[in-house]
């Protein structure tokens, strides 16, 4: 009679087995992470976008005034569009948590460098320009398409939306009040430089 020798594996080859899956994972980690993190300000950058070209084509179509409230309070943060004429709250929407309306150090501050030169880079929601009594968190959209702010004035502004750990996943919205123009932005690296390109 043959005698047949089970061979399984020994603790040493499993435990060399998991340090490689280990470090396969840690390696694939690493690199998609930046990739996930992007995503997520590129989705709360597009819900921002989405919520208020949603906001201008109900007024519009509608002939109403659409109220859209931008709240970086809590977390999340929140975007809230309202038909301003009775309050009836149409919708709301929260950015992922780990995406903030909020402003990095380092973003341009100049005049000519922020976007569409709106502020001076330093406040994350900062609508109704040069207006002293005007709420810097609110747009008013007319049913001409217009965005006014609570006193009838033209509102222009510039809401950030941002990543805490890396700057350069930053993105922009302007609205400018006089025609309703949404402009889109994302912030790139020259060298040492950030800067806005409009996206």
């Amino acid at each position: 009679m043959r005698s047949h020798s089970t061979r399984g594996f020994s603790l040493i080859e499993m435990m060399i087995v998991i340090a490689v899956s280990m470090i396969i994972i840690a390696i694939g980690y690493m690199s998609l992470n930046p990739a996930l993190q992007s995503a997520h300000v590129g989705n709360a950058y597009n819900i921002t976008l989405s919520a208020i070209r949603q906001a201008r084509d109900f007024a519009i179509a509608q002939r109403q005034q659409y109220k859209v409230v931008f709240s970086n309070a809590a977390t999340p943060n929140t975007i809230t569009i309202t038909q301003n004429g009775n309050g009836h709250v149409v919708a709301t929407y929260q950015l992922p948590t780990d995406v903030k309306f909020t402003t990095l150090a380092g973003m341009p501050t100049a005049a000519n460098a922020v976007p569409d030169g709106f502020g001076a880079g330093g406040t994350a929601i900062d609508f109704d320009q040069n207006i002293a009594s005007g709420a810097k968190d609110t747009i008013l959209f007319m049913p001409d398409g217009t965005a006014q702010d609570k006193d009838g004035n033209v509102n222009n502004g510039v809401i950030y939306v941002a990543m805490t750990n890396d700057i350069y996943f930053s993105r922009a919205i302007t609205v400018w009040g006089a025609t309703g123009r949404i402009r889109g932005w994302r912030l790139y690296k020259k060298g040492a430089t950030a800067y806005w390109r409009q996206s």
